[in-house]
């Protein structure tokens, strides 16, 4: 199933005219992996997907989502 993430990087590929090929060799990732993130796998090795949004001056990491009412605090 297709994500922000997986068409996020589809689009910068056609962008840089990259084959997935060529996204991979550039990216020190294997191609299988560039599928798998093109078709938005549910679980990738984010050191692996930051090394090919890296190519594209991105970087994946945690982000921090409002606390509800009944949360605690960090």
């Amino acid at each position: 199933m297709p994500t922000i993430l997986s068409e996020f990087v589809k689009q910068r590929r056609r962008v840089n005219k990259l084959t997935q090929e060529d996204l991979a060799y550039k990216a020190g990732v294997g191609l299988r992996f560039i599928r798998d993130l093109e078709q938005g796998k549910a679980s990738l090795r984010l050191d692996k997907v930051n090394q090919v949004l890296g190519l594209f001056g991105h970087e994946a990491g945690p982000i921090r989502k409002p606390n509800k009412p009944d949360e605690p605090t960090s």
